[in-house]
This record gives structure tokens, C-alpha cells and sequence, in this order.
């Protein structure tokens, strides 16, 4: 896949260019977006990209165009499963919801800085050493049993993370209880002290960091091409805010998506080192030798994503209305005689 640098410059240049107007737009003033307006461009950012993955289906072909597609459905999962951590997150620091929008995008616009990083040592990781991919394979197997340990309790170990990093956080700086605004900083008697707004966003941007882990190496399981990896994590972010509000009560009925997305983990981490054990050149394995081994292509990679997160999100919702039928039925249920 040949991508010219002034190619790289517009479509970074595009993308910074949609983050300001989101936040000129809807950010600047504080409010809480209604459902209208967050269904609404929602609906414009997954559109736009859909017309970005049509134009390189048709500028680099099919191959890339699949490529691209399965690894921003990767990634969008990937980030609806982010977007609960970001309410747990919300309802611990007490945020009000009009500043939740900026404390989002800001974290957001951390995440696709730090995916960059990441990407970009990633390239160049695999472009030196193949055995890389090895690495990249049993890490995302490990993060899938992670993922299926923590499904229990996922609320619980997350605000476990959370309190470790306040503690260490407040080590080093001088914090004041209550919200300034959408202020990171406030005075107090004289004194210069960091809002809890400040300390969402550290909290926000250390768990980019973690997710950045999972999703970098996830995508390139499905594309080793660095202009895609960049791009379908960059539109799976962008609209990220918006379906914050738009799903709000609708994540906590998502009960099969931890495992849904365990699944695609441990799928994609298996193609990983297949491709590994493909191009092998380890010395220890086969001498050193090619291992003769099937390859998953991306029309099956995409299928087996897709299909894992129909059947999840089904399955979650059927379980879901159904246990609030059988409290619906239990506080309906006449009591029993009187003795």
C-alpha cells in the first residue's frame, strides 16, 4: 500500500481539522447534549467513516478496503467497551454532565495522540523484527482471559485501578474537593489547587493508555499497514462522545460484551501467531524455518467479528429485558395469604 506523505498530511490534517469543529461546535459552552444531538452526529461520524473506508476500497482495492472495515469495527467495539469504564469513571468523580463533554473530548483527543505513539513503534517494531507479531499474539490471548476473569465484576475492578491511581496522584499534587467550573485549576485562600476535574482527565488518560495496549496490537492482527491502523482507530474515537450520551443506561445492559470482546481478542491473538509461525525466523522454532500453517484472511476475520458482536449485543439485551421482566412480575406477585 503506497501512501504519499502529502496523503499522511491531509488525513491528519482532516481529522484535527473535525476535533476543533467539535469542539467550536458542541464543547465550548457547557450543556448536556440531548439524545437528538447525540444520535445525530453520531450518525455523521460513523458515515464519515464509511465514505473514508469506500474511498480506499476504491483508491487502494478490496484487500485494504477489508482491512480498514474490520479494524474499525474492531475498534469501535473496542471503544463502546471504553465507554463504560468512562461512566464509572463520571459516577465516581461526580461530574456534573455539562462538563462531561469537554472532559471527553480532551481525553479522547489524549487517546488518539498516544495511539499514534503507539502505532508508529508498532510500524517499526514489525518492519525489524517479524517475531514481534508473537509477542503481539499472547499479549492480546492474555488480555482475553483477563477480560473474562474481571467479567464477574468489571465495575468493581475498575474502580479498584481508579483508586490506586488517585492515591498516587495525589501524592504530587494539592487537590481541592469541589468543581471550579470546567476549571482543571481553582485558587483557595491564595493558594493554586487542581480540581477533580484535573484529576478525571488523569484518570481518563491513564486508562487510554491501558486501552491503547489492547487496540493497537488487536488492529494490527488485521492490518499491518500503518496509514489503516491510524485511521480506523482515529474514526473509531471520533463520535466517541457523542455515543457517551447516546447509549448512557443502554452500556449497563450490555452484560455479554466483555466476553463478546474476549472472544475477538483471543481470535485475533490466535491469527497473530499464526502469521508469526508463518513467517517465522526464531531459530528455536522449525530451525528457524517457515511453519506450514493456515492464515485467517480478513473476509473471515470480519465475519467472526461481526458475528461475535451481533450475538453478544442480542444475547446481552434478551438477558437483560428479561430480568427486568421477572422484577416487573415479582413486584406485580400478590402476596401470599395472611396467617
Amino acid at each position: 500500500m503506497d501512501v504519499s506523505v502529502s496523503v499522511w498530511l491531509i488525513t491528519v490534517a482532516v481529522i484535527l481539522g473535525l476535533f476543533v469543529f467539535d469542539f467550536f461546535s458542541h464543547v465550548r459552552v457547557p450543556h448536556a447534549p440531548s439524545l437528538k444531538e447525540s444520535g445525530t452526529w453520531s450518525a455523521v461520524y460513523i458515515t464519515i467513516a464509511i465514505v473514508f473506508g469506500l474511498f480506499v476500497w476504491w483508491k487502494w482495492g478490496s484487500t485494504f478496503g477489508g482491512e480498514y472495515f474490520a479494524g474499525y469495527v474492531t475498534e469501535k467495539a473496542l471503544s463502546v467497551d471504553n465507554l463504560f469504564v468512562f461512566v464509572i469513571i463520571m459516577a465516581k468523580f461526580a461530574v456534573p454532565p455539562e462538563y462531561q463533554q469537554k472532559v471527553l473530548l480532551l481525553g479522547i483527543v489524549m487517546a488518539l495522540a498516544m495511539r499514534g505513539i503507539f502505532i508508529a513503534v508498532g510500524a517499526a517494531a514489525i518492519n525489524a523484527y517479524s517475531w514481534v507479531f508473537y509477542l503481539f499474539g499472547a499479549f492480546l490471548i492474555f488480555t482475553a482471559v483477563k477480560l473474562v476473569r474481571e467479567s464477574d465484576d468489571p465495575v468493581e475492578h475498575e474502580e479498584q485501578r481508579e483508586t490506586r491511581l488517585e492515591r498516587f496522584v495525589k501524592r504530587f499534587l494539592r487537590t481541592h474537593d469541589s468543581y471550579d467550573r470546567d476549571k482543571l485549576f481553582t485558587r483557595v485562600n491564595g493558594k493554586r489547587l487542581a480540581t477533580p476535574m484535573l484529576m478525571v482527565l488523569i484518570v481518563i488518560g491513564f486508562t487510554d493508555v491501558l486501552f491503547a495496549l489492547d487496540s493497537i496490537p488487536a488492529i494490527y492482527g488485521l492490518t499491518s499497514e500503518p496509514y489503516l491502523v491510524f485511521t480506523a482507530n482515529a474514526f473509531a474515537l471520533m463520535g466517541l462522545r457523542q455515543l457517551y450520551f447516546l447509549l448512557g443506561g443502554l452500556l449497563d445492559r450490555l452484560v455479554y460484551l466483555s466476553i463478546g470482546l474476549s472472544i475477538i481478542l483471543a481470535f485475533i491473538g490466535t491469527k497473530l501467531v499464526l502469521h508469526a509461525l508463518h513467517e517465522n525466523t526464531l531459530p528455536f522454532i522449525n530451525g528457524g524455518e517457515h511453519v506450514s500453517v493456515p492464515e485467517i484472511s480478513t473476509p473471515l476475520s470480519l465475519s467472526v467479528i461481526l458475528g461475535v458482536l451481533v450475538i453478544t449485543t442480542v444475547a446481552s439485551l434478551v438477558k437483560s429485558r428479561r430480568g427486568v421482566a421477572g422484577r416487573e412480575d415479582s413486584a406485580q406477585a400478590p402476596n401470599g395469604p395472611k396467617t
